[in-house]
């Protein structure tokens, strides 16, 4: 429903987008990927028409709704629910239980809706932004970096919803495991132009890598038929009977682009350093308890012993004592009572959620590593700028005038100037783009030390996680094994049946006697059709795996018989031959029932949550109004 031709964009001598052009279709749900700084916001903002282009088109359609998370906290009603309420579309304004669904949705409790939007803090005013631009209900939903604020449970909540949103949606996070979740096409802005794709970032990736081969095997082939054409008009421009072919020559020569040698891009690369530790274990913590607030402890009989070498997350709510937890660990804050005996070898490195607030401005990137460690040796300080991609002059410049991103890069410079083998890490990954949250990922994975961090990733808490320590449901508890087995054994379902689908049933039940029984006839329609649209295709995706497979398993069983046939007949040749098409036959098949069994597990749930919602109904319809006494 947009396009956008021959766009150009620069700042001065920095240049963004040099001639991109790209299609929005209806109900594309379209994730942006590119680096920091590479004109991702910007795009945005000139979508909106807060900023303009150098020079190209954005055509929008008339009367074509944009919804956009406003970074700026301003507020015209005094209560949270009267401020998202406003946002309904005009013809909705008496649908209140539609704004009071999605602030359940995003962590607001019915209390707190009529508190003062000022009353929450900043990461609780941009949820209501969020809020506000999905009550408004746009053609096109613009989302920068919607997970900032958001805890687990809001995060994989705001999945579902976006998932199920029937119009466009342009995203922008850091956070690939959220976006893989929602996005139908995936879009990077790379070396200046965009390229769009249907899937998700892993494909839009391996695409640019499979187009980057190509071209620079091409720059290589070009770069030599170009030194063989002049080698012949050097060779033969003296020979009169050779004058047609080496004008002939010269013209090809004239015709041939050529191809510049693909810049290399600066990568987050770098290694954390440990300091050996022959212990079984790092540290122990017995009976912690903990609280700001006496009516409100947060952390309560808490007790755990940490292996060495061991990966541990910590998850949950925002508010309800991550952090806190790890600076107690850390030993930033002491408990009220219980104790925490730590190995005597052990060296402790924290990066903390808002850290980069001790970052001083007037300092350069290398001088507050240094401060981290004034006795180091300033060529290992240089060597870490660099790994922090502040190679050459862009490790002199002051910490003012450095992205969020940035920031949190001389955060993790600072980390690594000192070996430890203790790893504590409070959302790490916040403000770091896609590439350099890979980085991270692989440098902890790579850590030969112990590593307890909070994070809302869940590829992070996929990809590390042996040990869960979980904030839910008012209780604090360890859970032993990994997030795709807490998963597995229920995971989040109790937190958000209670937290925020219960929330949201009361607002439904709260709301029920004034629906008629036209009104339910048309919700329960609604449901069904919605039904069809999530269940049918997944149903349809299933019957072409279990085809895939069966014809897969088909050609497996034909290739075994062909290998005992050729063992037989002796046959060398045919031997390696078949052994070379049964391993891809095999992986093959090993894919596709990974796939089936996600598929069914994911269409399970998905009719176990329409049944639950028409069963709810059911029981609405049933329930005679109640009066007020």
């Amino acid at each position: 429903m947009i396009r956008v031709e021959n766009l150009h964009k620069s700042y001065g001598d920095l240049i963004l987008f040099e001639g991109i052009s790209f299609a929005l279709n209806a109900k594309d749900r379209l994730g942006i990927v590119g680096r920091n700084g590479h004109g991702k916001t910007t795009l945005f903002r000139m979508i909106l028409g807060k900023e303009n282009p150098d020079s190209g088109a954005i055509i929008i359609p008339k009367n074509y709704r944009i919804g956009y998370v406003s970074q700026n906290l301003e507020f015209s009603h005094d209560m949270i629910l009267a401020e998202a309420i406003s946002a309904l579309p005009e013809t909705e304004k008496d649908h209140h239980w539609k704004a009071e669904k999605i602030l359940a949705g995003l962590g607001f409790s019915q209390t707190e809706f009529q508190r003062h939007p000022k009353a929450f803090s900043g990461g609780y005013q941009v949820r209501l932004n969020l809020a506000k631009a999905l009550i408004s209900e746009p053609d096109l939903l613009l989302l920068d970096e919607p997970t900032n604020f958001l805890d687990i449970t809001s995060i994989r909540w705001i999945e579902q919803f976006l998932q199920n949103w029937p119009h466009e949606v342009m995203l922008i996070t850091h956070d690939r495991s959220f976006m893989d979740k929602i996005v139908t096409h995936s879009m990077g802005i790379h070396r200046l132009m965009v390229r769009k794709i249907e899937g998700n970032t892993a494909k839009y990736y391996d695409q640019i890598a499979v187009d980057e081969e190509v071209y620079e095997k091409t720059r290589i082939k070009d770069a030599r038929r170009r030194k063989e054409i002049k080698q012949f008009i050097t060779r033969f421009r003296a020979k009169a009977r050779q004058a047609n072919l080496v004008q002939s020559r010269i013209k090809t020569l004239q015709k041939m682009e050529k191809k510049q040698k693909l810049e290399k891009l600066k990568i987050l690369d770098f290694s954390f350093s440990s300091s050996p530790l022959h212990a079984k274990h790092v540290l122990s913590a017995q009976n912690l308890n903990f609280t700001y607030d006496r009516t409100l402890p947060l952390i309560r009989d808490f007790n755990i012993t940490v292996a060495a070498g061991e990966r541990i997350c910590v998850v949950g709510p925002n508010g309800k004592g991550k952090s806190t937890l790890l600076k107690l660990l850390v030993g930033e804050i002491s408990p009220q009572t219980g104790e925490i005996n730590y190995h005597p070898a052990v060296k402790k490195g924290f990066f903390e959620q808002g850290s980069v607030k001790t970052l001083v401005d007037n300092r350069t990137v290398m001088e507050e590593i240094v401060f981290s460690n004034p006795v180091g040796d300033l060529q290992h300080t240089r060597n870490i700028c660099g790994a922090m991609m502040f190679s050459g002059d862009d490790a002199l410049k002051k910490i003012s005038v450095l992205s969020g991103g940035e920031k949190s890069r001389v955060m993790l410079g600072k980390l690594l100037v000192t070996p430890v083998n203790l790893l504590l890490l409070d959302e790490p990954t916040n403000h770091l783009d896609m590439e350099s949250g890979d980085a991270l990922l692989a440098a902890i994975d790579n850590f030969d030390g112990t590593v307890i961090m909070v994070t809302h990733n869940e590829m992070f808490l996929h990809a590390l996680a042996q040990r869960l320590i979980i904030f839910q449901n008012d209780r604090l508890e360890v859970f032993d094994g990994s997030y795709q087995r807490f998963l597995d054994k229920g995971g989040w379902r109790d937190e958000t049946m209670s937290a925020v689908n219960q929330r949201q049933q009361n607002l439904t039940t709260k709301a029920s006697p004034k629906l008629t029984k036209k009104d339910l006839r048309r919700q329960r329609s609604e449901i069904i059709s919605e039904r069809s649209r999530i269940v049918k295709p997944l149903q349809k995706r299933i019957i072409k795996v279990e085809n895939q497979m069966e014809n897969e398993e088909a050609e497996l069983a034909r290739l075994n018989l062909s290998m005992q046939q050729a063992a037989q007949d002796q046959d060398g040749a045919r031997i390696t031959e078949i052994s070379q098409a049964l391993h891809p036959c095999q992986q093959t098949i090993d894919r596709l029932f990974d796939e089936l069994e996600e598929l069914t597990r994911d269409l399970e749930t998905r009719k176990a949550e329409f049944e639950t919602r028409l069963n709810q109904l059911d029981s609405e319809a049933e329930s005679p109004p109640s009066s007020d006494k």
